[in-house]
């Protein structure tokens, strides 16, 4: 069982500041041990909730480590905000403000914590496989930082490729109305856009035209990347659209111009 929180582990500070008199040694030492008990204390109550691993957002105290080795206690300290969302976020507990006994609601639950070494570096995985979670750690190696940046691109194009698509696969389920793929749909708006400003007065026409250019970069970008010859697939296309085949797209394999529903595209 895991136990969150958000602020330091070790006494509380209090917002004003206080003056003790200490007239002898006596005093000093029952002070001492005043505040060791309060923090045995605090730990305790942890312990007792059924918490093994303590995971602090702020400074955890020498005296509160010691007691939490004492109570075989697990202790880490995550500083970032953004991190110690997402370790909570994956094993459901709920955060505390401050060190408390925490409500048994308020654990989380990992099946196990451990201390590795990856590329030199240590490291503290904590796994969750039997439970559902949402969040998962991806870890990077490479030989050079270029490497491990283009690593990083790839990995952020592909979630960012995904999310699109479950954003696309909601959108589809509330509305089923779908357009053919490769490049179809943008001849065709261009084609038609291009139709349109011809039968414009004034210089909104060239607006219009030059807006209906901008649709012809996605069939040329899609030709250009497979080394296709552009001009004469796209004219190939525009021909077929004057037929009235308006699902005609680019069949990047074949370098020819096919229905993309029969591509399921």
């Amino acid at each position: 069982m895991v136990s969150v929180f958000t602020s330091s582990v070790d006494t509380s500070e209090k917002e004003t500041k206080g003056t003790v008199l200490i007239h002898s040694a006596k005093q000093l030492e029952n002070y001492a041990k005043t505040e060791e008990a309060k923090i045995e204390e605090l730990i305790k109550a942890v312990a007792n909730s059924g918490a093994k691993v303590i995971v602090s957002g702020g400074a955890v105290g020498e005296m509160a480590l010691h007691f939490c080795e004492e109570y075989r206690l697990m202790v880490l300290k995550i500083n970032s905000k953004f991190e110690l969302r997402c370790f909570f976020h994956t094993n459901g507990a709920v955060p505390n403000l401050k060190l408390s006994q925490p409500n048994p609601d308020d654990l989380g639950y990992v099946d196990s914590d451990s201390v590795e070494e990856i590329g030199g570096v240590r490291v503290t995985i904590v796994k969750n496989e039997e439970g559902a979670n949402s969040v998962c750690a991806v870890v990077l190696r490479g030989s050079t930082d270029s490497i491990l940046e283009d690593l990083e691109r790839a990995v952020d194009d592909g979630v960012n490729t995904y999310k699109c698509f479950a954003i696309l696969c909601e959108a589809m389920c509330r509305d089923n109305h779908i357009v053919p793929g490769a490049a179809a749909t943008e001849i065709e708006l261009a084609r038609k856009l291009k139709e349109f400003s011809s039968k414009e007065t004034g210089l909104d026409q060239y607006a219009i035209a030059k807006f209906a250019e901008s649709y012809g970069v996605v069939p040329k970008t899609l030709d250009e990347n497979v080394g296709l010859n552009a001009m004469e697939i796209i004219s190939s296309l525009y021909a077929e659209y004057s037929t009235g085949n308006t699902k005609v797209g680019i069949d990047l394999d074949k370098g020819v111009g096919k229905d993309g529903s029969t591509l399921n595209i």
